[in-house]
């Protein structure tokens, strides 16, 4: 083969890096485990609760294979544990279990925190003001579920711009276990408004990149969190 043959021409440019990357698209599979996600969060499958898989695949409107193939990533989540003899059953978590993990993400998110104040871009700032926005838009029309996620959003997008990837898995780990549990921390409106406050901070600490005070602010976040949803847990 000749360079001639392998050279872009005129007529057939060498693809850059834009013009190769692929298009994004939901799977199926993300979109399943994304609604039994959304179900565990939501109190539609409740804690301790066994997931029948075909009254569960036929409301889904999915075969088993799909279904199976989520409950296992939600597993690997710690959302769901698989039980031998029993199926799938709705991770339930100790108050001593939810206050160790909050603990643990106060200090991810502080040391993040200060990692993101000296390593993001004001792009990158920009970006998470930007998903603080929309979320504001949710607490505005009360859609409590939109609003979370857009809240978890936020924390995932913080601790990214830390440039500590280690950081971020453990995290991201801790997160996915507590969604449940902190989504029921905004029931009552006085709480939630002081948790909207509480990142209404955040993104002023961020946008004026105070490690110190941004650290303060999510560590606090953290433990204001464990206040928060104390008396729901059993």
């Amino acid at each position: 083969m000749t360079d001639e043959t392998i050279a872009p021409s005129a007529d057939r440019p060498e693809a850059g890096p834009e013009e190769a990357r692929p298009i994004a698209r939901r799977t199926l599979h993300d979109e399943v485990v994304t609604r039994i996600r959304d179900m565990i969060t939501e109190g539609q499958l409740a804690p301790g609760a066994r997931v029948h898989e075909g009254q569960l695949g036929a409301a889904l409107g999915i075969s088993r294979t799909p279904l199976r193939e989520a409950l296992k990533f939600l597993a690997r989540e710690g959302l769901i544990e698989l039980v031998p003899s029993r199926g799938a059953i709705v991770r339930r978590f100790s108050p001593k279990d939810v206050y160790d993990m909050l603990s643990v993400l106060a200090t991810l998110e502080a040391e993040a925190g200060r990692l993101a104040c000296a390593n993001a871009s004001d792009a990158d700032i920009a970006a998470v003001a930007a998903l603080h926005a929309r979320m504001m838009a949710f607490y505005a029309s009360r859609n409590r579920l939109e609003y979370f996620k857009l809240n978890q959003a936020i924390h995932t997008a913080i601790v990214r711009l830390s440039g500590n990837a280690v950081l971020a898995d453990i995290h991201e780990t801790l997160q996915s276990r507590l969604k449940r549990i902190r989504f029921l921390g905004n029931q009552e409106p006085p709480k939630w408004d002081e948790a909207v406050a509480e990142h209404e901070e955040m993104i002023t600490a961020l946008t004026a990149r105070d490690p110190d005070r941004l650290a303060k602010i999510l560590a606090n976040h953290m433990r204001n969190s464990w206040e928060r949803v104390r008396q729901t847990l059993p």
